[in-house]
């Protein structure tokens, strides 16, 4: 109860705050649509009036919570209504994306750790590739895989690919990196291999710093799968939902929208948790 008390009390600002901010940036409407009536408006016609309009500057959380619960639930999951539906292509891509990516990721890492030509010359190309906006990226890619006649999850994942590899890059180098020079040199009086090295003392030490970084890596691919949704024109996903949204000035649908892919997110983020712990505890890692 001790610990449950400061989130509920923190939330509860959090609304509080929220439903403020929504009185305030829908009032303007409201009082704009009483002077063209010639009408005056009362604190509580301004506060029932700017939490239930239809297209909100700011919807309030409850309108929130009713367009989440009508996109879970009060549709069938083929519909294109359904969040559940756009979440699952959504999260299509992601998953593929997130899997490039960290394959991606570990193979460069192993072969920075055990190459110096790499270390030098991987490394700044891949600090470098960050730099670039993924919204300047996204466009030019999928315009030219399309010209290529590759079109659907793969341009998707491509993008969802290039924001996870770099933090499970840098995590993994870091964990591969982790061993000092007594462990290493130990191995070294047993004449163990480099490849007995890596697989009895890199690799395990890695892991703590591995699913650091996937947790990380693993949410960046949702944001570049939302982002590669956009200018793709696309009718299906999280991504296009949002789109429609802003299209339409459906600022609740927004909002359900993001909600959703932050909850999707956060699945996906205690999934990778979950996995850590039955390997690290496997591995004797953890108690």
């Amino acid at each position: 109860m001790k610990m449950i008390a400061p989130v509920l009390t923190v939330l509860a600002a959090i609304l509080l705050l929220w439903y403020a901010a929504t009185v305030w940036m829908n009032s303007q409407w409201t009082y704009d649509q009483a002077a063209r009536a010639g009408e005056e408006v009362t604190f509580s016609e301004l506060v029932t009036d700017t939490l239930t309009q239809k297209r909100p500057v700011l919807p309030a959380p409850h309108q929130v919570a009713v367009g989440l619960w009508e996109g879970v639930a009060g549709q069938k999951v083929t519909s294109k209504r359904s969040l559940v539906f756009h979440g699952w292509i959504t999260l299509s891509a992601t998953l593929a994306g997130f899997a490039l990516g960290t394959g991606l990721g570990i193979l460069l890492a192993v072969g920075i750790t055990h190459s110096r030509a790499m270390d030098l010359s991987v490394m700044p190309w891949a600090i470098a590739s960050q730099t670039i906006p993924i919204l300047a990226i996204a466009p030019m890619v999928i315009v030219v895989l399309a010209s290529l006649g590759i079109t659907g999850l793969l341009p998707k994942a491509i993008i969802a690919a290039y924001l996870s590899f770099f933090p499970v890059l840098v995590g993994m180098v870091k964990g591969l990196r982790a061993p000092d020079h007594m462990q290493l040199d130990l191995l070294k009086t047993y004449n163990a291999s480099q490849g007995a090295t890596f697989w009895k003392l890199r690799l395990p030490s890695s892991m703590p710093y591995l699913f650091a970084s996937l947790k990380v890596g693993v949410a960046a691919s949702l944001v570049g799968t939302i982002v590669a949704e956009l200018p793709a024109g696309a009718t299906r996903g999280l991504g296009a939902r949002l789109l429609s949204g802003s299209y339409y000035g459906q600022t609740v649908q927004i909002w359900s929208a993001l909600f959703a892919a932050a909850a999707l997110a956060a699945i996906l983020v205690v999934v990778v948790g979950i996995i850590e712990q039955i390997t690290l505890k496997r591995m004797g890692m953890v108690q």
